[in-house]
């Protein structure tokens, strides 16, 4: 009798541990959005344990020579997945890695393509470089052991931008900056498809640990005039139009303006995180924290501004 009921005691405590049995699954399903073109849509959400980094969009497209990726996830687990996504989807090769810019959850799954071609352009390259081991060791703070045995592998290639043909598909490599010091867009002129990376955000605020507001605005129109008849976001859904590059924009105007006119009217950091959103933006995922993160990353240079504005005129005088 006793025996029995530690059998059955033994046989419950598994039914609630089987679904422990694999674990830091991320659950990758590839999306079709155009001719040999998948997507896989990350959450938008701040990198927790929950989510294991996976708040990125990334892509693959299978020519006729083999796959091109563009951008390899958060970690080391994500890239291996992301591999065997795409081999259920072709049984041809991986044969190029694009990494779009340096940020962590675009990159830090390069391990998972060491037999193969990374490009990225230079400042990308320069950024994995020196900033890729203090990423790689954030990520694992924030997603835990999603991130266990993430390292940072740097793009050995740097991008040439113009056009590169892989199997029948002409890739335009468009080198832009703004988000980053070196932001990578490509533009598939066979599907019309746009991989903008974080020039673009949908229903998701934009992050601006790197960003430059005045040269991101200038990439987003550059990527107005390409017409692309689909864009994949960095973060965000894919969509029809410019409706990305426009609540972008939006997002980035408004930011420049209350950063600027906060700074002369001599607001603190602290009063200028209090300030309300507009109601465009307040159901937008992340907008109030990443709004406080903006201003803490931006404020300081629009203040020195202001304070260059007064101070001008006054050493004029003397």
């Amino acid at each position: 009798m006793m025996a029995r009921l530690l059998a059955a005691l033994v046989a419950f405590a598994l039914s609630f541990a089987a679904p422990a049995a694999a674990p830091f699954d991320y659950r990758l399903k590839p999306e079709k959005i155009a001719d040999d073109t998948w997507v896989l849509i990350g959450s938008t959400e701040d990198i927790t344990r929950g989510n294991g980094g996976n708040i990125v969009n990334t892509a693959f497209v299978v020519t006729k020579e083999g796959v091109v990726v563009i951008d390899s996830g958060p970690s080391r687990r994500y890239g291996e997945q992301m591999r065997a996504a795409i081999a259920r989807v072709t049984d041809k090769p991986v044969v190029r890695v694009f990494n779009t810019h340096h940020h962590p959850d675009h990159f830090l799954g390069n391990q998972a393509y060491a037999d193969v071609p990374i490009a990225a352009l230079p400042a990308t390259r320069a950024g994995e470089r020196d900033d890729g081991g203090a990423f790689a060791d954030n990520m694992y703070r924030m997603a835990g052991d999603w991130a266990s045995g993430t390292e940072p592998r740097i793009a050995q290639q740097d991008v040439q931008p113009g056009r590169l043909t892989v199997g029948g598909h002409e890739f335009e490599l468009i080198a832009l900056e703004g988000h980053t010091a070196g932001d990578l867009a490509i533009l598939d002129h066979r599907t019309g498809v746009l991989f903008a990376g974080d020039l673009v955000f949908l229903d998701r605020a934009p992050t601006t640990p790197h960003a430059s507001v005045q040269r991101w605005l200038k990439s987003l129109d550059a990527l107005a005039a390409l017409g692309a008849k689909k864009t994949l976001p960095g973060h965000g859904p894919v969509h029809a139009g410019s409706a990305g590059i426009e609540q972008t924009r939006d997002w980035l105007k408004w930011l420049d303006q209350t950063l600027m006119q906060s700074a002369a009217n001599g607001l603190d950091m602290a009063e200028v995180m209090r300030l309300p959103l507009p109601e465009r933006f307040k159901r937008m995922p992340l907008a109030r924290s990443e709004f406080e993160r903006s201003v803490t990353h931006l404020y300081g240079a629009y203040e020195l501004r202001a304070l260059d504005s007064v101070a001008l005129p006054v050493l004029q005088q003397k």
